[in-house]
């Protein structure tokens, strides 16, 4: 953390994006092995505790928002199915959707991801500003 703010220059913003609680949590419940596979996650995090963590070394809290909300159900299935397994249609299906979603960017997915971030939204995004010294 403390090399990512010595970069930063005063008075600039630097987004911080996370592994949201509840999604991740859901993983873990769902798979054991989920924190330990591939593309799985170590640490999951409140907004609270992300907030906290970057005020403490001088960073402004400015806003935040959930991201990845057509994302979670993907590694629901995967952590139910099994993280590690890569030979299952459904999932693989999935993938490329995220894939095609991504890549060509649709109207009707965006809306789609807008309307799930806040209930669902697999990442939390924050911003912090660096005061001028």
């Amino acid at each position: 953390i403390k090399e990512m703010i010595r970069v930063l220059k005063p008075n600039h913003t630097m987004a911080i994006t996370v592994p949201r609680y509840l999604p991740e949590l859901i993983c873990w419940k769902l798979s054991k092995e989920y924190s330990s596979a591939n593309q799985g996650h170590l640490r999951i995090y409140k907004k609270k505790e992300v907030i906290k963590l970057f005020e403490t070394h001088g960073l402004k809290f400015l806003s935040s928002h959930f991201a990845h909300g057509l994302h979670s159900p993907y590694w629901w299935l995967k952590c139910f199915i099994g993280p590690s397994k890569q030979d299952n249609l459904l999932i693989n299906l999935y993938h490329r959707f995220l894939v095609w979603d991504i890549m060509e960017n649709p109207k009707l997915t965006r809306f789609l991801d807008y309307l799930l971030n806040p209930a669902i939204g697999k990442s939390l995004v924050t911003y912090f500003k660096k005061n001028d010294i």
